[in-house]
C-alpha cells in the first residue's frame, strides 16, 4: 500500500497511530506474511483498526466516554470498508465472527480469547 493510501485511510485518526495503532499494524503485518504485499498491508491495517476500535469502546469494562466511543466506531467503520474493498468473503466473515465473539463475551461478562489471537486467525481465513 502506498504511503498516500495509508495516509487517506488514517485521515482523522493520526493521533491513534502514535498511541498504539502503529504497533498493532506492524504486528498484524508480520502475522499476514502469507498474503501479497498490497493485500497484506490493507488487511493488517483493518485488523489494527478493529483492535484499537474495540479497546477504545471499552468492551467488557466500564462504559467509555462518548468521544472514545465515536473514535472506536470510526475505527471499526474504516476497518469494515477496507475489508469490503479488499478481503475475500471468508476473511470478511472471519473478522465479523471475531468482533461478534468479543462483543458477546463482553455482554455476558465472560472472557473472550485475546483480540490479537482472534484477528490473526481471521487474517488466515480461506
Amino acid at each position: 500500500m502506498s504511503a498516500l493510501v495509508l495516509e487517506r485511510e488514517l485521515d482523522r485518526l493520526e493521533t491513534l497511530w502514535d498511541e498504539g495503532l502503529a504497533d498493532c499494524y506492524h504486528s498484524y503485518l508480520e502475522a499476514s506474511d502469507h498474503l501479497d504485499a498490497d493485500l497484506r498491508q490493507r488487511l493488517a491495517l483493518a485488523a489494527a483498526l478493529v483492535e484499537v476500535g474495540t479497546r477504545l469502546q471499552g468492551l467488557g469494562g466500564a462504559a467509555a466516554p462518548a468521544p472514545a466511543l465515536l473514535i472506536g466506531d470510526l475505527c471499526l467503520a474504516r476497518s469494515s470498508r477496507i475489508l469490503t474493498d479488499s478481503a475475500s468473503r471468508a476473511v470478511q466473515v472471519a473478522f465479523a465472527r471475531a468482533v461478534e465473539e468479543l462483543s458477546s463475551a463482553a455482554a455476558s461478562g465472560l472472557e473472550a480469547a485475546p483480540v490479537r489471537e482472534l484477528l490473526t486467525r481471521a487474517l488466515a481465513a480461506r
